[in-house]
């Protein structure tokens, strides 16, 4: 057994012709966020399709809390405590944010219950008067906020969230920074986080994992990679080439 609540080696997967991903290696422990980055096309939305096993075909191994799940699906991965939000959020926008909310309890075994929706607006109280309404009469935040809540009430121990911030407002975005950042502490659950901004990313997580062309580019701090502007200009195309910065104990493959 591990201590590590999801271990990922040496994954590589394809939608036909051709890898997407290749040999990516990632572990995240209980309750930690990891942020997952990379350029765009870099192959991070493949790499959480592929730890589900949604939609592609993958080679590698996938382990939760030390049980290989790499030739399993996604319905048998989701009833091992992993909930996915895609960045398309795919609430249904003809239910009640209320129905919505219930549709959790499909995703669990029958010995395990959802959480109450009594429960959820404890925990997010900006719901409660949401409940009424119906997913295509909620703001691009309020939708996005309620995907995460429907993923938080099937008790996962993984929440994968994909770029959950795009497109949202500033004001937007501190609002669902607060709540991702209180989900470890209050919730117990560790998250694997996409993001493309990694100012966003250094508020919630500590450490990174960066995608090149799809494979494993860095893993480690993400504090040191944030002082590294020669690493983020290399790896995320961002500041400049020939500044310097802490080089910090950091794994990089080119």
């Amino acid at each position: 057994m591990t201590s590590a609540l999801l271990e990922v080696s040496d994954l590589c997967a394809s939608y036909g012709a051709g890898d997407v991903i290749r040999n990516v290696n990632l572990e995240i422990k209980e309750g930690q966020i990891t942020s997952l980055l990379g350029r765009t096309g870099a192959g991070k939305t493949s790499t959480l399709r592929a730890i589900l096993g949604a939609g592609i075909e993958r080679r590698g191994r996938v382990l939760i809390r030390g049980h290989d799940v790499s030739g399993q699906r996604l319905e048998k991965i989701a009833a091992r405590g992993v909930m996915w939000v895609p960045d398309t959020r795919r609430i249904f926008s003809r239910l009640t944010v209320e129905q919505n909310l219930r549709l959790a309890s499909a995703a669990l075994r029958r010995r395990q219950s959802a959480m109450p929706v009594e429960e959820i607006c404890r925990a997010f109280p900006m719901l409660t008067p949401l409940l009424g309404r119906h997913g295509d009469e909620l703001s691009g935040g309020q939708q996005q906020i309620v995907a995460i809540a429907r993923a938080l009430a099937a008790r996962p121990a993984l929440l994968l969230l994909d770029e959950p911030t795009e497109g949202l407002a500033p004001v937007v975005v501190d609002e669902l920074v607060d709540v991702i950042g209180r989900l470890p502490r209050e919730f117990g659950v560790a998250i694997l986080l996409v993001e493309q901004n990694i100012s966003i990313a250094e508020r919630l997580a500590a450490d990174a994992v960066v995608l090149r062309l799809g494979e494993t580019a860095y893993s480690g701090s993400l504090s040191d990679l944030s002082e590294d502007s020669a690493l983020q200009h290399r790896l995320l195309g961002l500041g400049s080439e020939t500044q310097n910065g802490s080089q910090g104990q950091v794994t990089t493959k080119e």
